[in-house]
């Protein structure tokens, strides 16, 4: 018998990989214009966009826009990052952009194999009802900065996620 995944199921293993990613201190899912960047929102921040659902014989496909991004620092007077590396020169700031880049790019390639990696992680757990989902292709990373109101900066990939499905006919709730 096959365990049916529902979006739900799919959306809340996405976001449990990225709370138990260490770096990543805020997740969230919804249209990308619902990316909270208030002040009050704790970066390195996982945001899941969902963007569609396409069937097959015997499973559904999720497909997910998801976005990796921290803050950018600027300044006009920084002459070297504390550890000694320099900061790099935007147009008339020096900016840590180049370091945000490296670490949300780690973070994607992190994602990227727990998510991979998750029917082993199940049978290590030896729980026959964990979900098990799998993600197909090569995975194309872009950076994106400013894209949003405030100084972010970070990747963006487009994620699939494939699950069994049934459809089953017999529960139906139909009269």
């Amino acid at each position: 018998m096959v365990k049916n995944k529902t979006y739900s199921n799919v959306v809340n293993r996405l976001l449990k990989i990225g709370e138990l990613h260490e770096q990543i201190s805020t997740t969230s899912v919804g249209d990308i214009f619902d990316i909270a960047l208030e002040s009050d929102v704790k970066y390195p921040l996982l945001h899941v966009n969902p963007t569609s659902v396409a069937t097959g014989d015997s499973q559904l496909t999720y497909s997910f826009q998801i976005f990796i991004m921290d803050m950018v620092s600027e300044k006009k007077d920084w002459t070297s990052h504390n550890s000694g590396t320099p900061f790099y020169k935007l147009v008339n700031t020096l900016s840590n952009e180049q370091d945000v880049l490296n670490e949300t790019l780690q973070i994607c390639t992190d994602f990227i194999g727990m998510l991979r990696h998750s029917a082993k992680q199940s049978e290590e757990l030896n729980d026959i009802d964990a979900p098990i989902y799998f993600s197909q292709d090569q995975f194309n990373i872009e950076p994106f900065s400013e894209r949003f109101d405030s100084v972010a900066c970070g990747w963006t990939f487009t994620l699939t996620v494939l699950v069994q499905n049934d459809f089953q006919t017999c529960d139906i709730p139909v009269a």
